[in-house]
């Protein structure tokens, strides 16, 4: 298939040919995986009880709302309580209300009859009169890490209410943001499992730590629109094609009465919340070497596309249906889509090895989520164990150097965990390797689940760190400037740098006695272990 350099196909069967490929591919992967019945019904419940922990209570609503009052209230104090006074507005996660309570609140600036394009030297303008406000405040300990970014695309105005911890990202004039939002959350009333399902994967990305387009990873709005996308490809599809919901005009008022008429639209589809998780999973993996042909998921059309983007085939590509011109996943790196592919196989495999029950339910929650409060007790007597072993271990080894132990004058049992332990997402890798059959069905004879699947298992007898991932790259935590290991944590602490990426040195052992996981991102061609793609 050749691609001219103005990024169009020979002939208009090329790209039918491309669609007809992801599809196959996807296909041949769901088969891969066999599904036990009693293993997903254990998963519905765990995936089920992730989304509960993960929604907002009353007062993390409210705390939201105060912070956008507060910022009303400012604008009238900058500008007068005059016709001309500028509107904080949300926008973003909580304005779909897809947030959780650890989501930034994103929020724009919105004038009176604005012209249609705002200028930017006005935009920056407006965030420095907001900002010099907010160091005030700063001064008084009512707001913390007051932060202009004035020289990204979209000028930004960063700061955290000290009261309530909320994050905020204020813009200026970001309608189409606004717009966007709520054209989501009226969506989203069509199905619930829209909503559960993109809550989850975006807390499965933010585990992985692949949901920061700044990192070059995903945005959460290309997460939102590829699940959105994989309900609509679905048999029988669970969403419309968003150019059925917009065909009466795309402002949220159009939208909002355009979805009644779609209510219900995916009953016929009984798939649980555990099979889409998985399938969305088998979508992704199985397209993998398509988006370097300019295979584009099409949320707007519902289904497959061929797409450049200004004459250029995208490393990832996902329509924005608001703007047909953007690409939500113009983020994503060359090196960092090879990296979510990785962690998409090694979860897959995770999934495998539960269902064959080689896995148990805690382990796979954890290589899921992360450490969160779904088994915090459980953890914490893990740690507090381990942390005790670490202070007799300590305690000994004083005595035995006359109390010489560390020369930086911090002992194991004083420093904080490594990140892995303490939950905060991190990338994780595995060796892979070929799974031996099963004895239950497959995800594609189910009867209910349709065309699905996933990918192979890897063995029963494989290490804790080759299938359940491991704590490997941590943020923040590098060593001296420009990527030396001479200064900062990485000489203090014992950061350690594969191609370019600092490793913070793990303890031989976890809180359960597992063996540490070596670095997945290596020189060796056998990083990996044995191929599983």
């Amino acid at each position: 298939m050749n691609l001219h350099g103005k990024g169009l196909y020979d002939r208009e069967d090329d790209w039918h040919v491309l669609i007809k490929k992801a599809e196959t591919f996807e296909l041949t992967e769901s088969q891969k995986l066999l599904v036990n019945r009693e293993q997903l019904r254990v998963l519905e419940k765990l995936l089920n009880d992730a989304y509960v922990i993960r929604r907002p209570k009353t007062s993390e609503y409210e705390n939201r709302k105060q912070v956008i009052r507060v910022l009303n209230d400012i604008a009238k104090d900058l500008y007068g309580n005059s016709a001309s006074c500028p509107v904080v507005e949300e926008f973003g996660s909580f304005s779909m209300d897809f947030f959780t309570p650890e989501s930034d609140l994103d929020l724009s600036i919105n004038f009176p009859d604005s012209p249609l394009v705002f200028p930017r030297e006005q935009k920056i303008k407006t965030l420095r009169k907001f900002s010099k406000k907010l160091y005030s405040l700063q001064s008084a300990g009512r707001v913390q890490n007051v932060q202009p970014v004035m020289r990204a695309k979209v000028p930004i105005l960063k700061f955290v209410d000290t009261g309530t911890g909320v994050e905020c990202d204020v813009s200026v004039e970001n309608m189409d943001g606004i717009s966007k939002s709520l054209i989501i959350r009226y969506i989203s009333s069509i199905d619930e499992r829209f909503r559960k399902l993109s809550l989850l994967m975006k807390a499965w990305a933010k585990a992985q730590d692949i949901n920061s387009p700044k990192d070059q990873t995903l945005s959460s709005l290309s997460i939102i629109l590829l699940v959105a996308f994989h309900l609509q490809t679905r048999d029988p599809p669970i969403l419309p094609p968003f150019s059925a919901i917009l065909k009466d005009g795309d402002d949220p008022a159009s939208v909002k009465n355009s979805v009644r008429s779609f209510q219900n639209y995916g009953r016929r589809n009984t798939e649980t919340l555990g099979e889409l998780f998985v399938t969305f999973l088998i979508k992704l993996a199985s397209v993998e070497k398509l988006w370097p042909k300019g295979l584009c998921a099409s949320p707007y059309l519902g289904h497959w596309s061929p797409k450049t983007w200004d004459n250029k085939i995208a490393i990832m590509s996902v329509e924005d249906f608001f703007d047909r011109a953007q690409n939500v996943a113009r983020a994503v790196g060359k090196l960092e889509v090879k990296i979510i592919h990785e962690l998409v196989h090694l979860t897959i495999q995770n999934l495998g090895r539960f269902m064959n029950v080689n896995l148990d339910e805690l382990k796979l929650k954890e290589s899921l989520f992360g450490i969160d409060g779904m088994h915090s007790i459980f953890v914490e007597r893990k740690l507090n164990a381990w942390k005790q072993s670490l202070e007799e271990k300590t305690t000994k080894t004083k005595l035995i150097t006359n109390n010489v132990y560390n020369p930086n004058g911090a002992s194991p049992s004083t420093r904080p965990l490594p990140t892995g332990y303490s939950g905060v997402p991190q990338r994780q890798a595995v060796n892979a390797g070929l799974e031996t059959p099963w004895a239950h069905q497959s995800f594609y004879q189910q009867p209910m689940m349709g065309t699905t699947g996933v990918a192979g298992g890897v063995p029963a007898n494989q290490w804790w760190e080759t299938a359940w991932g491991g704590p490997v790259w941590t943020q923040g935590w590098g060593g001296g400037p420009g990527g030396s290991s001479t200064g900062g944590w990485g000489a203090a602490n014992g950061a350690a740098f594969t191609n370019g990426r600092s490793q913070e040195t793990q303890p031989a052992t976890d809180p359960w006695g597992r063996r540490q996981q070596q670095p997945p991102y290596g020189n060796s061609s056998n990083a990996h272990g044995t191929t599983y793609r």
